[in-house]
């Protein structure tokens, strides 16, 4: 797990998914290289801004990064934490 001199976690990208209860959103899941922290971005599909990039990595507040309980989300969010890591720069547009 990366860590900046601010002290937020670096979070690699492991997955985007498209939300059942609202139409036109995608849901951005980041996790750190372990699995163990999570943290989740809603974003509307439609938009007024043009800047809609999704980098490979981000850094957020340490108050919104949670724990993954399930041992199985844990060992794909590493398996892919790990991937992304490996083959992208934190600021590379997924």
């Amino acid at each position: 797990m990366t860590e900046s001199a601010a002290g937020r976690r670096r979070l690699w990208l492991v997955e985007r998914t498209y939300s059942d209860d609202e139409q036109n959103m995608v849901i951005l899941t980041y996790a750190t290289e372990d699995g163990a922290r999570y943290f989740r971005k809603e974003r509307a599909l439609t938009s007024f801004s043009d800047v809609r990039d999704t980098t490979a990595a981000v850094e957020p507040d340490p108050a919104n990064i949670g724990r993954v309980d399930d041992p199985d989300d844990r060992e794909r969010y590493a398996t892919e934490a790990e991937r992304m890591a490996r083959t992208h720069d934190p600021d590379d547009v997924i």
